[in-house]
């Protein structure tokens, strides 16, 4: 019973807009889908985007379906005149006689015939299933009588299956019951299965109503769960969020009930799509209290409260397959947010999370061999994803991976191996319409100065070619940044083989390739991060620990100040700005709340104890960053701040314990 939900119209429908042959319509305050049968095909989704880990279909389940079926208008004749109706015509009106309109159908691509699906006849129900118990396969219909739905009301629908028996209950009234000969198959492969909203994969067919609500409950009888709402017709398991825009009208009140709407003037609650169609339409964003107006691409603010920073909440523990060293949060266009996880031990490697309901929910596992970093980037319309190993496979072989995602499969595949030495880290940047990779190679055997490698994009082969090499010793990350019309790259060296005490690296770009253009002190470097506050640039650098085999040991290697320094014109260098103390910083993350900025620093180890707190310090303008929040952690290796349309988020990995946690930032 505690199965997740697959929501089968959700996934139909592109993050941030709407899939081709679908409209938007709202009717009595309720807003749901309109189908076209013009390209049936494009209704369509591979059902492993649902079945992830497994391509059986579920035994026991429900289907839980709100909509909105069309009455048939009345079919007008006329006939001759007769004794009793004088000499003219003599106008007749009956109903038209409904079609069977499907709702949802599963159909292997190379086969004519219904895993399973359900469609709707005059006063009928049929739900259809393939079983393969005898040769060749037979197709069986479950029927549920006097069941009335072409009435231009919503309607909610629970069918619960188990073995032979059907339970349908509409507007959780009295279920109507069926026992089949014939059981529901105990393991129906839906390999090479699509599912297609509002058709059988052709015209004729087609759902004519308004679609609102399409879900798929393995495991349970949906219906304890479901009939529980005040309006029965509209209750709610889960909608697209399109359709979540705008509250249902109480259905008892009558004044506030309107026959059908294409058009709304002013959207409340999480962001809409904005296209063309939405053209001048208002958007009211009540959490931030904002109002938006949309040009046809993008919303526009023409009124908005800025929030500042309240205090940190937190949002989701997130169980990890090993310790994580690194995250990577990045958005798919029309597919949605997800974050990629750099995890410690091989098997089971790595693991990327999709943003659903408001969580990150497990997606995708990949073989990683104790990967410390992953980097998303794009190509034109090629979307990467690139992992750095820092051991060898179990043949021996020491390369990181970059993964192509695969548009067709819903999912990152391998795509280029390259040879690298415990890598720590990818940058992914772009010159002059170029795009480059470059990776961190730590060391090689006890080696630690060794070349890191700059790879440039080969369009024709659509490879990555190495381009450049720099010594590094010990490295452990490069960040790119640009000012004004020139490239950067610095790297942080961590280790030389004897000292922490060295010198990291800011390159730019001059003719062709990255040159020296200051060197900076650094104790054990893990991280740079640059940012803007105005018109002002920081750099800032996380230091690790300090140790020097020539020297005596401090007190504590892991007590160290870690720098901000500031970007002086007239000087064309960086300058220190600010010492803050840090335990063994791995990373820096900069974010803003508002008009506010931050930056959080995550704090690993303070010599004795790898319980210590990270800290969000906040911008002050002449004070420089303050302390503002002390956050409990546990061996924090990496910082990533994100948004949603319903807020601002941190999410931090423990190298230490396999769980990392999402924190929800809280607002006034």
């Amino acid at each position: 019973t505690d199965l997740r939900p697959l929501d089968i119209l959700s996934e139909a429908v592109p993050a941030g807009g709407l899939a081709r042959g679908m409209r938007v319509f709202q009717v009595q305050g309720v807003r749901g889908f309109q189908l076209s049968s013009s390209r049936p095909r494009a209704l369509g989704f591979p059902a492993s985007r649902l079945f992830i880990h497994c391509d059986r279909f579920p035994e026991e389940f429900s289907i839980i379906v709100t909509l909105r079926a069309l009455r048939r208008p009345a079919k007008v004749s006329a006939a001759g005149g007769n004794a009793g109706h004088g000499p003219g015509p003599r106008v007749t009106a009956r109903a038209l006689p409904q079609r069977n309109e499907y709702i949802f159908t599963l159909m292997v691509e190379e086969s004519p015939s219904v895993l399973v699906g359900l469609r709707y006849a005059p006063d009928k129900l049929h739900f259809l299933f393939w079983s393969q118990e005898r040769a060749g396969g037979w197709q069986t219909r479950v029927t549920f009588a006097n069941v009335s739905l072409s009435d231009n009301q919503w309607h909610t629908l629970i069918l619960a299956v188990s073995g032979q028996s059907f339970s349908l209950t509409v507007d959780c009234s009295i279920p109507k019951d069926v026992v089949m000969e014939t059981p529901f198959p105990a393991s129906l492969s839906v390999r090479r299965a699509s599912f297609y909203l509002g058709n059988r994969r052709r015209r004729k067919g087609v759902f004519t109503g308004l679609l609102r609500q399409l879900v798929l409950l393995p495991g349970a009888d949906a219906t304890p769960r479901m009939c529980h709402a005040v309006n029965f017709k509209v209750a709610t398991l889960s909608v697209p969020t399109v359709l979540q825009d705008v509250p249902a009208k109480p259905v008892s009140n009558e004044v506030l009930k309107y026959p059908y709407e294409t058009d709304m003037k002013v959207t409340l609650g999480a962001r809409p799509h904005c296209s063309k169609q939405e053209k001048a339409q208002f958007w009211f964003n009540a959490s931030r209290r904002g109002l938006y107006l949309c040009n046809g691409s993008t919303w526009l603010s023409m009124l908005e409260v800025q929030h500042r920073l309240d205090y940190v909440e937190e949002y989701q523990n997130l169980v990890t397959n090993s310790e994580t060293m690194g995250i990577e949060v990045f958005s798919i266009p029309k597919v949605g947010l997800f974050a990629a996880v750099a995890n410690r031990v091989t098997p089971p490697g790595s693991a990327i999370y999709r943003w659903t309901d408001g969580k990150f929910v497990h997606y995708q596992n990949i073989p990683t061999y104790q990967a410390q970093s992953w980097k998303y980037f794009t190509i034109g319309k090629k979307i990467f994803l690139a992992v750095a190993n820092f051991e060898q496979n179990e043949r021996g072989q020491e390369f990181s991976v970059i993964y192509k995602w695969s548009h067709r499969k819903a999912k990152f595949i391998t795509y280029q191996r390259i040879t690298t030495h415990s890598a720590r880290d990818w940058e992914a940047f772009v010159i002059e319409g170029e795009a480059f990779l470059a990776v961190v190679n730590h060391r090689e055997g006890n080696n630690h100065n060794i070349d890191s490698v700059i790879y440039r994009w080969n369009p024709r082969t659509g490879l990555f070619e190495t381009n450049q090499t720099i010594p590094t010793s010990g490295a452990y990350d490069w960040e790119f940044f640009t000012i004004g019309p020139y490239s950067f790259l610095a790297v942080a060296n961590t280790f030389n083989g004897t000292s922490t005490k060295i010198y990291s690296h800011i390159y730019i770009w001059l003719s062709g390739s990255f040159q020296l253009f200051q060197s900076i002190l650094t104790f054990g470097a893990a991280d740079w991060e640059v940012f803007h506050i105005g018109d002002r640039v920081f750099l800032a650098v996380a230091n690790s620990h300090s140790y020097d085999s020539g020297i005596p040991a401090p007190s504590n290697f892991y007590a160290i100040n870690s720098s901000i320094y500031e970007l002086n014109i007239t000087a064309q260098m960086f300058v220190k700005f600010q010492d803050l103390l840090t335990y063994s910083a791995l990373d820096w993350e900069f974010f803003s709340v508002g008009d506010d900025s931050f930056l959080v620093v995550a704090n690993s180890f303070d010599g004795f104890t790898f319980s210590v707190n990270s800290i969000i310090y906040r911008w002050q303008g002449y004070e420089g960053f303050v302390a503002a929040h002390h956050l409990p952690t546990v061996g924090c290796r990496d910082w990533e701040a994100f948004h949603t349309p319903e807020g601002s988020y941190l999410f931090y990995s423990s190298a230490k314990e396999p769980l990392s946690k999402v924190l929800k930032l809280k607002t006034t």
